[in-house]
């Protein structure tokens, strides 16, 4: 009799306790199931817009020595005043689409109309920008240092900006063009040397007339050629790399925005994360922020302040696509609850996460549930037209809260990982609110895990470990 008491007692306690978590998350914008899953989000339609203004982030990353602000190209805070507000969505979801296309053409798993799309059919001088990534940085490269604002991409191996004298041509861009005569530690590589010989044909071709000449293409024929060369490259006042191997660009084709170049990123032996492995152990992270009106973070190395409630899972290798970061995602949650999605369809295909991807891409089978889930949970909001490539669309703008539900993505060995909120719907205005994912065109095609899904993640790359981290909350 003692013990029955002492049992309800105690499960009073247990659901009591489970109440004032409720409600004390309530308050917070989240709400929870019983199990502790977060179930729902709720959040002011003005924080999912863009401000006009320009909020600059302050994080711990910040007083790392070797950590570059993230800006978006688009918002506020970016200093390449042809590519900011207003924002031209039709353009940038084709562009998307362009990267996508061409990613997924690599792939060894793509579906045959995928396989058989040739480079040279993807949209050439369409007004559509290569799809490198949205996201852009500011290094110093040279002696005297020359500031420089570039595009990160964990796609792309060579970094390379434009270079005087542009013999082709080169495109208008904010920073002046870097110029290799006025700089004493600039040096050009020559075609006996090693380095000439790791620009294969799938981290750009080489040739050699004397000295190292380097040629990539990008999915829309855009492309930089110009001579593969060294020089010093400055993260910080404390943080300099010599001997930077990088493309000099004296003929660049395409729309590249007005960015001066790219800093690639991706597994690659010639991106800055091998070039610099003895100082930072092939070791990266970056947040991206909310909007386009805060700032993120991208930091080279770990230290003492990097964070510690980072979830691991393991990086894996894509066939045919080495350059990119190789994941397995295992399933997805809505509302805490599992979709009801085929084990086959995640494990026989291949995923990757991409920086340079703006929406994420799921096997038909996998979206068709997601889809199905949200609009059931989001039943009692106004629809909106489909807009490009979505066609979950809502109507906010007679709303002041609205009630998301959470999404979450099961990684490999158990991570599992709640969206932001900002990382569920692609927001073109309070009218034109749209669920943040896209189809591919058959089960077997590439996943790719894009940027708007990791917004406000810090997003941790070991890649002498082998695996992919991600810490909530890494731009706050």
């Amino acid at each position: 009799m003692e013990g029955s008491f002492f049992c309800v007692f105690k499960r009073a306690l247990l659901f009591l306790s489970l109440q004032v978590l409720m409600i004390c998350s309530m308050h917070q914008g989240y709400s929870y199931g019983v199990e502790g899953k977060i179930t729902s989000h709720t959040v002011s339609v003005s924080s999912l817009l863009p401000s006009p203004s320009c909020s600059p982030s302050t994080t711990k990353a910040s007083n790392r020595k070797s950590t570059l602000e993230v800006i978006h190209k688009h918002g506020p805070c970016s200093q390449l005043v042809q590519d900011q507000n207003p924002l031209n969505h039709t353009k940038i979801l084709l562009q998307d689409e362009s990267r996508v296309k061409w990613i997924q053409s690599k792939s060894f798993n793509s579906s045959d109309s995928l396989k058989s799309l040739a480079v040279a059919s993807l949209p050439a001088k369409s007004g559509i920008t290569i799809g490198t990534g949205n996201y852009l940085v500011n290094v110093g490269l040279g002696t005297p240092k020359k500031n420089l604002t570039l595009i990160f991409d964990t796609g792309s191996p060579l970094t390379w900006t434009q270079c005087q004298p542009c013999v082709g041509s080169c495109y208008n861009q904010s920073d002046p063009i870097f110029n290799p005569s006025q700089s004493s530690s600039y040096s050009n590589v020559s075609c006996a040397s090693t380095a000439c010989s790791q620009l294969s044909s799938g981290h750009g071709g080489s040739r050699c007339n004397g000295t190292c000449q380097y040629s990539i293409r990008y999915g829309d024929n855009s492309s930089s050629t110009g001579f593969f060369a060294t020089e010093k490259l400055t993260i910080s006042p404390t943080e300099v790399i010599d001997n930077f191997k990088f493309g000099c660009g004296e003929n660049n084709q395409g729309l590249f925005g007005t960015a001066a170049g790219l800093i690639g990123l991706s597994d690659s032996n010639i991106s800055i994360v091998e070039q610099t492995a003895a100082t930072y152990g092939k070791y990266f992270s970056y947040c991206l922020p909310s909007s386009t009106s805060f700032t993120g973070h991208l930091t080279f190395g770990k230290d003492s302040t990097a964070p510690s409630s980072v979830s691991f899972t393991p990086l894996s290798t894509v066939p045919q696509s080495s350059q990119f970061y190789g994941i397995s995602i295992v399933g997805i949650r809505v509302e805490g609850k599992p979709l009801s999605i085929p084990s086959t369809v995640f494990s026989n295909g291949s995923a990757i996460i991409d920086s340079g991807t703006v929406i994420t891409r799921l096997p038909p089978t996998a979206y068709s549930a997601l889809r199905t889930t949200v609009r059931k949970a989001m039943a009692n909001y106004t629809t909106a037209p489909a807009v490009s490539l979505f066609d979950t669309c809502y109507d906010f703008s007679k709303e002041s809260t609205v009630v998301i539900p959470s999404i979450t993505f099961s990684f490999a060995e158990g991570v599992n990982i709640d969206l932001d909120p900002s990382g569920i719907f692609y927001v073109e205005d309070a009218s034109h609110v749209c669920l943040a994912f896209a189809a591919n065109g058959a089960d077997s095609d590439l996943v790719i895990y894009g940027n708007t899904q990791q917004r406000t993640f810090e997003v941790v790359y070991d890649v002498a470990g082998r695996k992919l981290g991600f810490s909530p909350n890494g731009c706050s």
